[in-house]
């Protein structure tokens, strides 16, 4: 069983003793002491936290345990039940609510299940507010309602509805050339919200043909919930097998897409933000934000029209930040996510399936021909184990003085950026593990760029 506390939510196994996964007293722990946040923070007598979940079967569970914590602590809670994870941020503003929690353990598999936590934007808490709400709930510090003060729950669930008629009403969203390219359209939903949200959003933009792969949403994941090429074998044989124009797959919680060609091949998950971005540098000048674990394909395709490239601390909360700061018109993160600040600062598939499709259309080539058009770049991604007595920051900080010649960035651990291709090391939050990630020109060259940093480590211990 595991429990992983941290600054962007609460995760954990179902089952077993408390404290040792995400059980119900656990549950209760942690939503009392964001409800005790949420109200300390508000000058007004009653407040709302809106609650959405994936599809995963724990998920009725915990959702009702949720609610009736938040009641209790005489919070009013709006229900919208199944919802992707942007859907649920989109919610909150809209509903002028004073949070959101979406119950969601993202990629991980079924015996996993978190409380995602997001401020009265419908944005994910900062380092400060997280680590406020951890305090709350070790020194189990807040108060339940009185019984005529208790919270009152109502429920909606038309909010995914909402969610793609602002995606439809975006500029930059072209439904016509979409409907006129006469689409085929294999999804892979792995049997979570997806499988919901995307066919419908799909229809609404005019897709002619949409094919359905595992699409019904009862949290038993066929596959890896992970969107990477090795779970995703079969959407790539149905994709080829059916004359489909693509395939889209989502995660459990739709805030990450991945691409597969007509040939069945991987467009590559990195290269989801840069495609999207692509589009929209084209027709809107301006700057954009990845994490430093991120492809320099963004960076590539953002200089070339005249825009300026930032790079964040990996987790989204961290590119959100400077994406605000930087006034970047596009950003997000290698692992498909695409934050489009038009609509909200959150990583939404549904947004980057729609600026996708328009963007292919416009271009009239088959998907395999727009990836070739962009620079490529292959990432290795490694990990060497620690030993509970090293002193992994005095590591990293000798692996930065010894490249001290190159360009580095030591904001979330240390990235060496070299001529052809960057090194990136990492503490991991939740294993005693160095994390390398190495990006070069091919596959080879990647993986000696990452066994070449992992030997000068070795040198060091």
């Amino acid at each position: 069983m595991t429990l992983i506390k941290s600054i962007s939510g609460i995760r954990g196994t179902i089952g077993g003793k408390a404290g040792d996964g995400l059980s119900p007293l656990d549950t209760v722990k942690f939503v009392s002491a964001y409800g005790q946040w949420v109200k300390d923070r508000s000058s007004e007598k009653k407040v709302k936290v809106v609650v959405g979940r994936d599809a995963r079967i724990s998920g009725e569970m915990v959702s009702q345990i949720v609610i009736g914590t938040l009641m209790g602590m005489g919070i009013d809670v709006l229900n919208i039940g199944l919802a992707t994870t942007p859907t649920t941020e989109i919610a909150v503003p809209a509903e002028n609510a004073h949070g959101g929690i979406i119950l969601t353990a993202s990629h991980n598999p079924k015996q996993w299940n978190a409380l995602k936590l997001l401020n009265e934007k419908g944005e994910f808490l900062s380092a400060h507010e997280g680590a406020k709400i951890l305090e709350i709930a070790e020194k189990e510090d807040f108060n339940y309602a009185e019984v005529d003060a208790l919270g009152n729950v109502s429920e909606r669930n038309d909010y995914l509805d909402i969610h793609i008629k602002q995606i439809i009403a975006l500029p930059l969203v072209d439904v016509d050339a979409i409907k006129s390219a006469n689409l085929k359209i294999v999804v892979d939903g792995v049997n979570s919200v997806g499988g919901i949200a995307i066919p419908s959003l799909l229809k609404a933009l005019g897709v002619k043909e949409v094919v359905e792969l595992y699409c019904e949403p009862n949290g038993v994941f066929p596959h890896n919930p992970e969107p990477l090429a090795e779970h995703l074998t079969e959407i790539s044989k149905l994709v080829k097998e059916s004359n489909a124009h693509l395939g889209f797959v989502v995660d459990p919680d739709v805030d990450r897409l991945a691409i597969i060609n007509e040939d069945g091949t991987m467009f590559g998950e990195e290269y989801t933000l840069v495609a999207v971005s692509d589009y929209i540098l084209k027709n809107k000048k301006g700057n954009t934000v990845s994490n430093l674990s991120s492809s320099r394909a963004l960076k590539d395709v953002t200089l070339n029209y005249g825009g300026k490239y930032f790079s964040s601390a990996v987790g989204e909360v961290n590119v959100v930040e400077m994406m605000k700061s930087n006034k970047a018109v596009i950003g997000g993160e290698g692992n498909g996510g695409v934050i489009y600040p038009d609509l909200h600062y959150g990583r939404d598939a549904l947004v980057g399936i729609a600026l996708f499709l328009t963007h292919l259309a416009k271009t009239g080539k088959p998907c395999s021909d727009l990836r070739s058009q962009y620079p490529e770049y292959v990432i290795a991604k490694k990990k060497m184990k620690l030993t509970p007595d090293l002193d992994v920051d005095g590591i990293l900080n000798r692996i930065k003085i010894k490249f001290k010649n190159e360009e580095i960035n030591d904001i979330d651990g240390v990235k060496i950026d070299f001529e052809n291709g960057w090194v990136h090391l990492r503490k991991s939050n939740t294993e005693p593990i160095i994390r390398i990630y190495a990006e070069s020109k091919d596959e080879n060259s990647a993986n000696e760029l990452a066994d070449r940093i992992i030997n000068e480590i070795k040198s060091l211990l």
